[in-house]
């Protein structure tokens, strides 16, 4: 069974530990070479043999093995900010009447808006996540939606994202057409946002376009800033659990005590990790004031690492926490790869008081 410590005022540091027992099934090569990709998709063989030690063939089958084990998809982080991308809106949404998903996903893909959306258990029964460029469309949109779902009597809790501090939700072509940047740029994005690792040769033939424009174009993405990183997201393996939560929050005066105590459980995930507490965080307005998603080996482990965990800290600040299993992904992706989250905050050390 997973090792679990919940952490209390004080106590030692690898009481933030959570140690879990899919991460070891996976040997060391491929967690590395996931960790490789999803700091960085494009990375090639060559490099990727070198950074991990093993010969070129070595690499290459691994790839293939790890690429057929997870589902991998090569996808772009995109900078949101720079597109003007500046709605992006977490949903929770309860129904009180058993709810058609098959239905409810066909209504939420029309509409270019949401970008993914997911099944849950618990106290939601559906997560989406929406984004726009244009704050007129975006209200729109969410008032027909919640017409639209009222015949399950949908309980609609909206909260807009402030920024993300840790991880993403990948972004549908369908809004990528929407933004007001030059054709052959957009163009080049939604190939990326297909397959980050596609060639210039490749990219070249659908496009239609000389390899060099293809170069010249795929740099000035990258100096005008539109791209964060190009990345990965896996299917979420069957055997792990996911858990995602809101929270409320009746702040006292130690609130950013709290926060820094919370913080510091990033810094002990493992280094080379398939399975993580932390695969989003983000602080929000509206209904709610805090989102996470995290993976755990089983439905038991995600509620003491995850939820618990999160009440006992913040225990003092009166918070109410909503949370929910993913039971399954409706259309999008989530984005599940492999990152280092304490350097992601670019962190060394909290200092906790």
């Amino acid at each position: 069974m997973p090792i679990h410590r919940i952490v209390s005022m004080a106590t030692p540091d690898d009481a933030y530990e959570v140690k879990s027992t899919f991460n070891e099934r996976y040997g060391i090569l491929s967690r590395k070479m996931l960790r490789l990709l999803s700091e960085d998709s494009r990375v090639s063989i060559s490099e990727l043999a070198k950074a991990l030690g093993v010969s070129r063939r070595t690499a290459a089958n691994r790839l293939r093995g790890i690429e057929g084990e997870f589902s991998i998809k090569y996808s772009l982080e995109l900078n949101e900010q720079v597109l003007n991308l500046t709605r992006p809106h977490l949903i929770a949404v309860k129904f009180k009447k058993k709810p058609d998903y098959d239905a409810i996903t066909k209504m939420l893909q029309s509409s270019y808006i949401p970008q993914c959306a997911v099944a849950t258990k618990g106290h939601y029964d559906m997560l989406v996540y929406a984004n726009s460029h244009d704050s007129k469309e975006y209200a729109h949109w969410e008032k027909s939606m919640q017409i639209l779902l009222s015949e399950y009597e949908a309980d609609w809790r909206t909260s807009e994202i402030v920024h993300r501090q840790l991880g993403f939700f990948p972004i549908r072509n369908e809004l990528l057409d929407r933004i007001d940047i030059p054709d052959k740029y957009k163009a080049l994005l939604k190939i990326l946002n297909v397959n980050s690792r596609a060639s210039f040769n490749n990219i070249s033939k659908e496009l239609d376009m000389h390899v060099s424009s293809v170069a010249y174009n795929f740099n000035r993405l990258l100096k005008l800033g539109y791209i964060k990183r190009f990345t990965l997201s896996m299917d979420p393996p069957k055997d792990l659990s996911f858990m995602s939560f809101f929270a409320k929050y009746n702040p006292s005066r130690r609130y950013e005590v709290h926060c820094s105590i919370a913080r510091k459980a990033l810094m002990y995930d493992d280094p080379n990790s398939l399975v993580s507490r932390y695969l989003i965080t983000a602080p929000l307005l509206g209904s709610y004031d805090f989102f996470t998603m995290g993976a755990f080996d089983n439905a038991d482990v995600a509620y003491s690492a995850d939820v618990k965990f999160h009440k006992h800290v913040f225990k003092e600040d009166k918070v109410r926490v909503v949370h929910a299993a993913v039971d399954r992904v409706l259309f999008g992706r989530l984005p599940i790869r492999s990152l280092d989250t304490s350097k992601e905050y670019n962190m060394i050390r909290w200092n906790v008081t």
